[in-house]
């Protein structure tokens, strides 16, 4: 081969080299700057154009909530003897979007920062309440045996991996037993190294397959996200069908969903089952008023009604609310007995439910100081005392 030849074969290769690269280097570019004050706003809304996406269909018999908007948001609020001023906390804390739902009918509804009623947004861990609900319905139509087996036994690329002999039920309780740093703060934990893996669209099944045990499965609910990707693996392989398939086909139509949705993929087009899904703030609250309904919306049981039960109810001493929130299948449960229960993503995204008044509550936000342990409009529990405030006041009308 002369050298004209080999000069042209390198010049060749390197360009096929850069176009393989570039879109995975755009991609690792983007997530590590997902969160920066300037991008994150419009990253959040922006998922689908960052990375691959799997659609879900609007539903051709969409459930539209009964609008009255003459409910009005309490002016104040308390948590632990400090008040707090309402619309000044939500915009401290960035929100995009801010939905009341009151005895089924939308009494408050706000868009902020550009977001609109027909924005998708990314849930980040919201989705996680809706994967559980589609291993609910897996279990009920006999797809899945029971959640006392072990996830290798659906997914045998664990065999060998901190996760094989974990109970489906000990992931879905955050209880896999897997050592694992879920700090998003550290630009080195488990969870952004995930996220970088995922940016180059690398596989989150081998993820997931090199992890080990940190403690005995079943014992401590320590949050590991991953754990809900294996969830995935075992609804993929007991169904035979992707994740956003058997959505669309078993909880996407039936719920009425009113617009198009998303979810992030990786590389192997595996979803982000741990945090990518794209909807409306109206199509999010629907899973809220769907459990609020006991796994019943849009006139169909979609949910089985014990599988709500058993999702909002801690039923180990490992999972009990107390000092910090309670945990059940994907849902966290505030300490109470109002019969509350949360779908919770970073960057304070939350869908809340209240049994006792009879209210849903839906937030999205793009809260770029989520990180900062100091920054109150960050918190979780300022945000519940919000929620209960709203509720109580609602629940009166």
């Amino acid at each position: 081969m002369t050298i004209k030849r080999i000069g042209v074969s390198l010049t060749v290769g390197l360009i096929l080299a850069c176009v393989w690269f570039y879109p995975k280097m755009q991609a690792l570019y983007l997530t590590i700057h997902l969160f920066d004050e300037d991008r994150i706003v419009e990253s959040f809304r922006s998922a689908t154009a960052i990375w691959p996406a799997m659609r879900l269909e609007k539903s051709n018999q969409p459930y539209r909530y009964t609008v009255d908007l003459s409910g009005s948001l309490p002016s104040n609020f308390s948590y632990d003897d400090q008040d707090y001023a309402t619309q000044a906390f939500l915009k401290d804390s960035w929100t995009t979007g801010f939905l009341v739902i009151q005895d089924d009918v939308i009494v408050s509804e706000d868009y902020f920062l550009g977001n609109t009623q027909t924005t998708q947004n990314i849930s980040w861990s919201m989705a996680k309440s809706f994967i559980s609900a589609l291993i609910g319905i897996a279990v009920d139509k006999g797809q899945i045996t029971s959640i006392e087996q072990a996830v290798d036994l659906y997914a045998p690329q664990l065999v060998g991996s901190g996760y094989e002999g974990v109970r489906i039920k000990d992931a879905l309780q955050m209880s896999s037993g897997i050592a694992f740093n879920e700090d998003y703060g550290d630009f080195y934990s488990d969870i952004n190294r995930w996220g970088r893996d995922f940016a180059l669209g690398n596989s989150q099944d081998a993820f997931a397959a090199g992890l080990n045990r940190g403690v005995k499965p079943g014992t401590k609910n320590h949050y590991v996200s991953i754990d809900t990707h294996v969830l995935s693996m075992v609804l993929n392989r007991a169904t035979g069908q992707r994740i956003t398939e058997y959505m669309q086909e078993n909880l996407y139509d039936a719920a009425g969903m009113e617009h198009e949705g998303y979810w992030i993929a990786d590389g192997a087009n595996a979803e982000m089952a741990l945090g990518g899904l794209n909807l409306t703030l109206r199509d999010f609250a629907k899973i809220g008023s769907m459990y609020l309904h006991n796994g019943a919306l849009n006139g169909q049981q979609i949910v089985p009604k014990a599988w709500v039960a058993d999702s909002i109810t801690p039923d180990g001493p490992h999972v009990q609310p107390g000092p910090d929130f309670g945990y059940g299948y994907q849902w966290w449960i505030p300490p109470g007995n109002e019969g509350e229960f949360m779908a919770m993503g970073v960057y304070n995204q939350y869908v809340y439910v209240n049994r006792e008044t009879n209210t849903v509550i839906a937030k999205l936000s793009a809260n770029p100081y989520y990180n900062d342990t100091t920054y109150t409009p960050s918190s979780d529990w300022v945000h519940l005392a919000l929620f209960r405030s709203i509720a109580h006041q609602a629940g009166r009308r």
